[in-house]
């Protein structure tokens, strides 16, 4: 059955029922369901094709990322996203377009997708302090929904983030109830937004129990194995190191913990690593039990709750923004512990 013979069934122009099938705000509760229990009924598949020509809808939307932030394209947190958001995506017919661009392009790049009609809105990724994108995007009146949000941007958009100061806040606490005081941060780069407030939260939860925030034991980079190590190696050749590091991620803090253990440091006891485990597929944080203490929240399930809300938007236009904040969970692992009496400093090999 196609979309003309199931309008005809139920007496209503093809319009009507492809709206009512896709969620169309100006289409009645009672029309909507009748539409369903039909479709259902007959084994409609509504053909994209169909629900282009009547909607005007190109059923895609876009991912936009600049050159400039390649990495994310292998980082498994942005592929955790991306498989949560097309769940949603292929529950609903829509495709998934990626453009990956020079970062002169961006602009042009959103401009023409909204020219061009290729996609019904965008989900934008890595917010930065004061984003230029989202003032852009407004202007132009492609729809968006931003994953994060822009520290010192007032005007109004619709977001999912995660509470990264709460988060950094509470994993800071749990290692100063266990009696630690100097507390290394090895952050990522700290023009993007959740950089900022991770700080923010670690910086407060210092000051809270009266421990001044040491710029040496703060550093901000990329969030790879490696610039973990190489941060977590000159933390720990310090004349008075750090007996706890707060690395924000699980790739990050897998170099700390190569580093500590290549001076001969035994992890939860010698030095406490805590991460943010962003609950990956493919990269466990421990099975039963976590390795790593984390504060926990899944990126895949951001992924698929960005892409809902996108979607809402797309079939609502004229209504408000969508902001929503979800909470890490602090799981316990093996990797943190009572603070020693004394930081050994073992040599990194670093003097020879």
């Amino acid at each position: 059955m196609n979309l003309k013979e199931l309008a005809t069934l139920l007496g209503l122009s093809p319009t009507t029922v492809s709206r009512a099938l896709n969620g169309y705000p100006e289409v009645n509760e009672a029309t909507r369901a009748r539409v369903a229990v039909a479709a259902q009924a007959h084994n409609y598949q509504p053909s994209m094709r169909a629900i282009r020509l009547a909607t005007g809808r190109a059923m895609a939307v876009g991912h936009v990322i600049p050159v400039a932030n390649r990495h994310e394209i292998v980082n498994p947190v942005f592929a955790d996203f991306i498989a949560g958001a097309g769940e949603t995506y292929s529950r609903n017919g829509y495709d998934l377009l990626l453009s990956v661009v020079p970062d002169a392009d961006e602009e042009k790049t959103y401009r023409n997708l909204k020219l061009k009609g290729t996609v019904d809105g965008v989900i934008v990724h890595g917010p930065r302090l004061n984003d230029s994108r989202i003032a852009l995007l407004r202007d132009i009146g492609l729809p968006f929904v931003v994953h994060g949000r822009a520290t010192g941007t007032d005007l109004p958009y619709s977001w999912l983030d995660v509470n990264n100061r709460r988060a950094f806040r509470g994993v800071t606490d749990h290692l100063l109830d266990l009696g630690h005081r100097r507390i290394a941060l090895i952050n990522g780069l700290e023009f993007m937004d959740f950089a900022i407030r991770r700080r923010a939260g670690y910086v407060e939860a210092l000051k809270d129990r009266g421990i001044s925030a040491d710029p040496d034991l703060m550093s901000s980079g990329e969030m790879t194995e490696n610039a973990g190590y190489r941060a977590a190696q000159r933390l720990l050749d310090l004349p008075d190191p750090p007996t706890a590091i707060l690395c924000a991620s699980m790739v990050s803090g897998m170099g700390a913990r190569r580093a500590a253990e290549a001076t001969g440091r035994q992890i939860g006891r010698d030095l406490s690593i805590v991460i943010f485990d962003d609950d990956l597929s493919y990269m466990r944080n421990g099975e039963d039990t976590p390795i790593f203490t984390a504060a926990r929240s899944s990126v895949h399930e951001a992924g698929k709750l960005v892409a809902e809300m996108l979607l809402e938007i797309i079939a609502d236009p004229a209504a408000p923004p969508r902001q929503r904040l979800l909470e890490a969970d602090l799981v316990i692992g093996q990797t943190s512990g009572p603070a020693p009496e004394i930081a050994p400093r073992l040599s990194t090999g670093a003097d020879h």
